[in-house]
């Protein structure tokens, strides 16, 4: 078992791979090895694809011996959150009311990474039907934080974050309705990218908020991010080469650190010290639009989500954990014509917004306001897991009200996360300045 290889980057674990000095079934088997080890692996995976895993490895293996890999991440091992389809195995999406739910056939995501080589280790856990920023699940598991093992690890996709952070997976795929992928990479030192509504397939993907849902990789390295962009629509990935921060346009938005917490607010300040140091230009700038998009967050997000899933709360509430499931109803007290009408509002509030920010290469504020809370005070404080849910979501939800695709990366203070937001489907043009950002906050 060669430990060295489960903190690898998947793009190094790839040039291993083409050079001969890693094969993929010993690769596959380390981290299985790894996963059954591990004192956490419980509550990361809620079930493995070993026979799939193996399988997928030795053909992974025969393809580079024969000198016919399928790209560069042919025979690396990755993890899928639990709504990702996965055909003949269960996915439950966190929840009992999805409990033994077998698709006959995989997400079109997981076939689009299949088709390119790339190994599934199993499902992991997530917030119940994704729609809580925490990670905390008393129904199936709660993934602890890799900084701070009883704190919360960041949701939805709180299992995909610490199946890379623990190194127990060397990436894995989530999805992004109002910060998802972003608020357990920051908080568990990754990168995450957030893509543009549309981008990729939903086609598989157990919905929470079909006008908001993305999927997007969280990983290792920007490097990373692009290459797992790639294999997930079936194109050829961004060129990072000569990335840089020399006259990047950066605005900070100032909504986003409002109220922000010591640490996250540190950690951001000193990032964006070190990319003005590298070049960046910065501007900064208060947008009461993005205020005003928030306040109709409950009305635009609550309402979808409890439409899509009224009838199977209602049919057997009890099975849920209350406060996602108080969460949920919450949507039933706006009206048709309330959701219209918001809807209307928020596309003339992207216009506006995307023409004022049309100068800069991207928006930059703290990936979350917060640091990771504590689990026993979440399951025992109602008002505080209220509070806490909305801080972690404040920062990245913008980013999906406004319709741009965002990353995160690491900022060298542990969980906290410096996010950049492009412009809408400017995902290469993003994770060329994030590669930009990533090599001076290294």
């Amino acid at each position: 078992m060669n430990n060295a290889w489960l903190t690898m980057s998947m793009g190094d674990l790839g040039r291993g791979i083409c050079s001969g000095e890693i094969n993929p079934i010993a690769l596959t088997q380390t981290f299985l090895e790894a996963i059954k080890a591990h004192k956490f692996a419980d509550r990361i995976y809620a079930r493995l694809t070993e026979d799939r895993a193996l399988s997928e490895a030795s053909a992974a293996a025969a393809r580079a011996a024969s000198g016919n890999r399928l790209g560069m991440l042919d025979g690396v091992p990755i993890s899928w959150k639990d709504l990702f389809d996965t055909a003949g195995v269960a996915t439950e999406a966190g929840s009992a009311l999805l409990k033994d739910r077998l698709p006959t056939c995989d997400a079109q995501v997981l076939r689009n990474a299949t088709a390119q080589g790339l190994v599934c280790l199993g499902k992991t856990h997530m917030s119940e039907l994704a729609f809580s920023g925490l990670g905390l699940n008393p129904v199936t598991a709660t993934s602890p934080c890799v900084n701070d093992h009883d704190a919360v690890s960041g949701g939805s996709s709180s299992g995909a974050a610490t199946s890379v952070a623990f190194g127990l997976a060397a990436g894995g795929i989530g999805s992004d309705t109002g910060g998802s992928v972003r608020i357990p990479s920051a908080w568990n030192d990754l990168v995450g990218l957030k893509t543009t509504s549309g981008r990729l397939s939903l086609d598989g993907v157990v919905p929470l908020a079909a006008s908001f849902d993305t999927v997007g990789p969280l990983c290792r390295t920007v490097e990373d991010a692009a290459l797992m962009l790639a294999v997930l629509e079936g194109a050829a990935p961004a060129d990072l080469r000569g990335a840089s921060l020399k006259g990047a346009r950066l605005l900070v938005l100032e909504n986003g650190l409002e109220g922000a917490r010591g640490a996250p607010k540190a950690g951001f300040d000193s990032a964006l010290d070190r990319l003005m140091d590298g070049g960046a230009v910065v501007r900064r700038a208060k947008l009461p639009i993005v205020d005003e998009a928030l306040s109709m967050s409950g009305v635009l997000f609550t309402t979808e989500a409890y439409a899509t899933w009224q009838d199977e709360i209602e049919a057997q509430p009890d099975l849920m954990f209350a406060e996602v499931r108080d969460r949920f109803r919450a949507g039933a007290q706006f009206s048709g014509t309330a959701f219209v009408r918001a809807w209307q509002r928020l596309k003339a509030i992207r216009e506006e917004y995307h023409a004022l920010v049309a100068g800069f290469d991207a928006v930059v504020l703290p990936t979350s306001p917060i640091m990771p809370p504590n689990i026993d005070r979440l399951m025992n404080d109602h008002d505080y897991y209220v509070e806490e849910n909305l801080w972690a979501l404040r920062n990245t939800r913008i980013g999906n009200l406004m319709g741009s695709c965002g990353l995160t990366v690491p900022t060298g203070l542990p969980s906290t996360g410096f996010m950049m937001l492009g412009a809408p489907m400017a995902e290469q043009r993003l994770l060329r300045l994030g590669a930009a950002a990533e090599a001076v906050l290294a």
